[in-house]
């Protein structure tokens, strides 16, 4: 395995980190066994960034996590990163609403801190413009989401602090430019560049505003979500979140899906979507690491060697 510096946290982080998100299924699912198995292996293989969220499978995916490293017990040093999304329609105090979500996580995980906590909702001018965003003044005014995860560090129940680069670029970099998180994970792949990029986007993609380069300014350390668009850079067919969320809908997987047919036409002779899809988001420079959903062992044992090959 490859490691990379996580911006200034200082952290040796693996080039591939552990998504324990729903699109592969097997974290917010039941099979223990499958899921410690997976694990396992990817701890064998070197990785030692594990992300997972509250609101993967309603908890499921954090406890699923913690049991499988409490059965395992890493013999190297394992970072856990989780979230938290502030709800639109609550009245509760954001600061309460943000302790009582880490307090249930660490609960669920099995342990008393985490090495990141993250911001889980996207960025917008208005609350609401995009599913579940908030604003800037949200998360940066008195008592706001900088001010709650402050707190949090300063007692050690979270180390270090990041945010979800989705939403407007405008009100993304206000945040980003605060200096009061430390990382950010964005989505970034082969289909859709233009977290990395100032190339304009193509069949009505987001535009993310090129936002890795202002956090490269700021020294944050960088996580790559969606490297392969949620399987439409596989040839999977959508999963079962794909049909349901309100993130990154059906329609967005489909057009996916057909772009990426257009680019597997165009790989060299013997070069895989895989290796492509890969290589692509690890050879931008302010890419600490690509978060992956994996859903077997030898899912895992894959993905470590085209990281090892590619030399990322």
């Amino acid at each position: 395995m490859q490691y990379r510096t996580l911006g200034r946290t200082g952290i040796k982080v693996s080039a591939i980190s552990f998504g324990a998100g729903p699109v592969s299924g097997l974290m917010t699912g039941s099979d223990a066994n499958a899921q410690r198995d997976v694990v396992a292996a990817a701890i064998e293989a070197g990785i030692n960034w594990f992300d997972t969220a509250p609101g993967y499978g309603a908890g499921s995916s954090e406890a699923n996590l913690g049991r499988a490293l409490s059965e395992i017990k890493p013999a190297e040093p394992i970072h856990i990163a989780t979230k938290v999304r502030i709800p639109l329609d609550s009245t509760e105090p954001i600061g309460d609403i943000i302790r009582r979500s880490v307090d249930e996580s660490l609960q669920r995980l099995r342990v008393s801190s985490v090495t990141l906590l993250q911001l889980h909702n996207g960025i917008t001018a208005w609350r609401g413009d995009e599913p579940d965003s908030i604003t800037p003044d949200d998360i940066l005014s008195r008592d706001g989401v900088a001010d709650a995860f402050d707190r949090l560090s300063d007692e050690r129940l979270i180390l270090h602090t990041g945010l979800t680069g989705t939403g407007q670029p405008t009100a993304m970099k206000t945040v980003i430019h605060s200096g009061r998180f430390d990382t950010v994970q964005t989505p970034y792949n082969a289909l859709n560049p233009s977290a990395g990029a100032t190339s304009p986007t193509q069949h009505g993609d987001t535009d993310y505003g090129n936002i890795l380069a202002d956090c490269a300014e700021m020294r944050m350390g960088v996580f790559a979500i969606r490297v392969f668009a949620a399987g439409a850079l596989l040839g999977q067919v959508p999963s079962a979140h794909t049909l349901k969320t309100p993130y990154f809908p059906l329609d967005l997987y489909q057009r996916d899906a057909a772009q990426a047919e257009q680019l597997r036409a165009e790989l060299r002779d013997g070069e895989s979507l895989t290796e492509f899809a890969v290589r692509f988001v690890l050879s931008h420079s302010a890419v600490s690491s690509a978060i992956i959903g994996f859903g077997s062992p030898s899912h895992v044992g894959e993905l470590a060697k085209l990281v090892s090959l590619n030399g990322s």
